[in-house]
């Protein structure tokens, strides 16, 4: 595109003093398309070119956009007159919406990506390392200083980094501050990664800073210094969000372990977190959970006090060695006591976030100390022991989609004709939680029994009697359910990556399911929708309801199943098993008795191979709507990528 210095700069609209009429200048459509949309959101102006009433962040926008390399500063009354009535900023605005933008935005974000699975080694070159180029990235787009003025919260950790950072930023917001969070990774839309005072990120905004960076280091990058891998570059535009936006406080949580990670410039955070370790990222971080806690240590900075949960020994040790070597003050946080709520019961749900939930009470109780806001915050309640009223609402409030989230599905509703009472959801029920490590497994599988026995007013099939017949195959006898007809079946919704071992994730769930009481009558493994190299919107199509396709991994996923279920079985060998094709079951597959199976013929009653996402959706909804005195309750586990897939068809 080519413009001139009388028209889009004519006001001066990019701060550029140096042009002169008729000087002719080139951009990219997405370079001026950029330009103009943070130009513009600045000023406060519409895509009519009025001015609206500015929030107290929209004012402060302007301090920190740099474009090109160039600053700009606020326009007199004159120049924003003049610009309100510029032809060609006023007919681009209405011929390009928001959102033209944003496809393509995903479209350069997945250039980004390095590897095409993971455990895969990233193949950026250079000579530079990861944290060398990170602080490089930062100096390029001028946030290295204002980076070290954030007053950030530091956490890493294998289980609940997610979950205690959400309660972190909802606990200081209900205190009064503004509040920016950096998460990963995202189930739907990239920009869940990145919340703004408890809200993701607007689209306008995301677009405004994302090209807005893509374009400054895509005009500084060299054979030494290439563009950033993806994670590298969401990182860096957390930190121009952040400062931009001005947060109060900034909560980040670590991408994968710790001392190499991305988010690992930080240099003097206010407080640091680890959350409970376990074994996940063997790969990448040892398989010891020694060599884990030392890499988790890594975000440990000189006399910057750290807090941690109880741990295993092994953990524990390598976390107090690595704090004494800095001097850090490290303390134990212990789990929250439910009484000490004021009568609230915090808003994510299993026993363990009482864990996550002790952990970020000491972390903001930390924060507030240190930056000298502790005082006010308890001025209202009563005993110094109690904890603030802000808290308790935080805690109460704090939402994290995908882990441990409930979701009735409206379809099921609107054609079970049985679902008279106004309050009745259908009796389809998602329970979503992105479990993947044998930890988090037992804690989802617990949950799970707990919420699934007690989900609407009529009670679910009692469980406690149970039969073994034949190979071992499990059969429910149905107890006599008083004052209702409707009945429930458990079954399971099942991916995970192939880096992972699904042997212990399947046993361990398994196990934890039985002694709660709890028993899985199908099992239905389903290949993702998302792919591993591919960057997607809430609104992205995918092409993911051919039939066509590998299904080896999901067919390896249902043997150890069987086995799992089944016991060793010698018909149940890998070849048997992998030349079944793939196809929809009947409807009374789910209604099938487990006492049917029969490895030897190939009919398996207790598991099956889907062929797509989406058809598993709508053949889940044909079952309901086939038989609508059975409640049906999907466990989705073991990927975060299959319970944001899950999430993406059942919110269309």
């Amino acid at each position: 595109m080519i413009g001139h210095a009388n028209t889009v700069l004519k006001c001066g609209i990019f701060g550029l003093s140096n042009f002169h009429e008729q000087e002719q200048f080139f951009f990219t459509p997405g370079q001026i398309f950029s330009c103009l949309a943070i130009s513009l959101h600045n000023q406060g102006l519409t895509r009519d070119g009025r001015l609206q009433a500015r929030t107290k962040s929209g004012s402060k926008l302007h301090q920190c956009s740099t474009l090109y390399g160039f600053r700009y500063s606020n326009m007199s009354s004159q120049v924003l007159e003049n610009m309100g009535s510029n032809e060609v900023i006023r007919d681009y605005l209405e011929d390009v919406p928001l959102s033209f933008s944003y496809e393509p935005a995903m479209d350069a974000l997945s250039s980004l990506i390095t590897r095409q699975k993971r455990g895969e080694r990233s193949n950026v070159m250079g000579k530079y390392g990861k944290l060398d180029r990170m602080l490089m990235y930062l100096k390029i787009l001028g946030l290295e200083e204002q980076v070290a003025g954030l007053k950030i919260i530091h956490v890493a950790g294998t289980k609940g980094k997610g979950s205690t950072c959400t309660f972190c930023e909802a606990i200081l917001r209900e205190s009064g501050f503004r509040t920016g969070l950096f998460t990963s990774p995202h189930l739907i839309d990239v920009r869940e990664r990145f919340r703004l005072d408890g809200l993701e990120i607007s689209e306008e905004k995301f677009l405004q800073y994302f090209w807005n960076c893509w374009h400054i280091l895509k005009e500084n990058i060299t054979d030494a210094l290439p563009m950033p891998p993806l994670f590298q570059f969401l990182t860096v535009l957390a930190f121009k969000i952040f400062v931009c936006e001005q947060v109060d406080v900034a909560i980040i949580e670590v991408g994968l372990g710790g001392t190499r990670d991305s988010t690992n410039v930080i240099k003097q955070p206010v407080v640091c977190g680890i959350t409970s370790l376990g074994m996940d990222h063997m790969e990448t971080l040892g398989n010891t959970l020694g060599q884990i806690a030392l890499h988790k240590a890594g975000i440990f900075k000189h006399q910057i006090p750290a807090f941690t949960v109880p741990q295993l020994s092994e953990a524990m040790e390598v976390l107090q060695e690595r704090a004494h070597e800095l001097m850090v003050p490290l303390n134990v946080a212990a789990p929250l006591d439910s009484k000490n709520l004021k009568g609230v019961k915090i808003s994510l749900s299993g026993d363990h976030q009482l864990i996550n939930a002790g952990l970020a009470v000491s972390l903001c109780k930390c924060w507030l100390q240190r930056t000298g806001n502790w005082e006010k915050i308890l001025h209202n309640d009563s005993q110094e022991t109690d904890i603030p009223e802000a808290f308790c609402r935080g805690l109460s409030t704090a939402c994290l989609s995908g882990r441990a989230e409930i979701v009735y599905d409206k379809f099921s509703k609107y054609y079970n004709s049985s679902a008279t009472d106004e309050n009745s959801c259908g009796n389809l029920i998602f329970y979503l939680d992105g479990a993947h490590s044998p930890e988090s497994m037992e804690a989802c599988a617990r949950w799970f029994s707990s919420v699934a026995k007690g989900n609407g007013k009529v009670s679910p099939l009692s469980l406690s009697a149970l039969r073994n017949f034949g190979n071992g195959c499990a059969r429910h006898i149905k107890d006599k359910v008083e004052e209702s007809h409707v009945i429930s079946k458990q079954i399971l919704l099942f991916n995970c990556m192939e880096v992972r071992d699904p042997q212990v994730l399947l046993t361990h769930l398994v196990n934890a399911c039985s002694s709660s009481g709890t028993h899985l009558s199908k099992a239905l493994f389903v290949p993702n929708m998302s792919k591993y190299n591919k960057v997607t919107s809430g609104t992205s199509i995918t092409a993911s309801d051919s039939t066509s396709g590998d299904f080896s991994w999901q067919f390896s996923l249902q043997r150890i199943w069987e086995k799992v279920i089944h016991g060793p079985d010698p018909v149940l060998d890998r070849s048997t098993m992998m030349n079944r094709t793939v196809s929809l079951p009947s409807l009374e597959f789910l209604y099938e008795d487990a006492f049917h199976c029969s490895a030897a013929d190939q009919h398996l009653a207790c598991s099956a191979v889907m062929p797509s996402l989406p058809q598993t959706i709508k053949w889940l909804r044909d079952c309901v709507k086939e038989k609508p005195s059975v409640r049906v309750q999907v466990l989705v586990t073991g990927s975060l990528h299959l319970v944001g897939d899950v999430l993406k068809l059942l919110r269309r």
